[in-house]
């Protein structure tokens, strides 16, 4: 009887521990929680320009160049005073073609005969920096160019908000990048990707330290 009165003690004391323990991992993964809201949140709020090489050789990475240079100086005007992302999707919808045919010719100049492919859609990316600017991996939406088989290093910048014209020459470390972010972005996702390190894996990292407070408290309690 008195072992039977033992039995359920422990198992009272086991669920009242389990119910604390949850609530404590619960309040520990918040922040990161949050935090991976916060990268998505970014990511519908941009739109990233991306050039893919048709290969690593010293010469297609400097057509590469060249094409990003020259889509970047056609496309200066156009993005001047855009306001919303809506709009930066019509521009870049509208220019599409010009965008092709721009990158076809100085792949003509260059002596090659690539074919190229521009397209905006929404492509999975990893953990990038540029800059002052790094992004969190993840699929964003993004104006990409292909350029032959797309087997080269790639290059890319935020197209909206218009950083890619900020300054190309020196990289984005002016305060006018902050200030152009800062018009899409709170306060608090700006200083995220100024300073980005890739989320932790909130669901699989709060998994094991619950189960692992679980496995001591557990045998705590068998040893009694």
């Amino acid at each position: 009887m008195l072992n039977m009165k033992n039995k359920k003690l422990k198992i009272k004391k086991l669920i009242l521990i389990i119910l604390i323990l949850g609530v404590t991992v619960s309040v520990l993964a918040f922040p990161k929680l949050k935090s991976k809201n916060s990268s998505e949140s970014i990511k519908d709020k941009l739109i990233r320009f991306h050039v893919i090489a048709n290969s690593d050789s010293a010469e297609d990475q400097a057509l590469k160049r060249r094409i990003r240079d020259k889509i970047i100086e056609k496309m200066s005007a156009a993005f001047e005073g855009v306001e919303s992302i809506e709009q930066s999707k019509q521009i870049i919808e509208e220019y599409i073609k010009e965008i092709e045919e721009t990158a076809k010719e100085e792949i003509i100049k260059s002596g090659k005969a690539y074919d190229v492919k521009a397209e905006l859609g929404e492509f999975g990316f990893p953990t990038k920096n540029y800059g002052i600017i790094s992004l969190p991996a993840g699929k964003y939406q993004a104006l990409r160019v292909v350029i032959g088989k797309g087997q080269g290093a790639n290059w890319w910048c935020v197209l909206f908000p218009p950083l890619c014209f900020v300054d190309i020459t020196q990289g984005l470390t002016s305060e006018k990048t902050k200030a152009e972010l800062n018009r899409v972005l709170t306060e608090e996702e700006t200083k995220k990707i100024l300073s980005q390190k890739e989320p932790d894996n909130v669901s699989v990292e709060v998994k094991f330290k619950f189960l692992e407070m679980i496995k001591g408290v557990t045998a705590k309690l068998a040893d009694k």
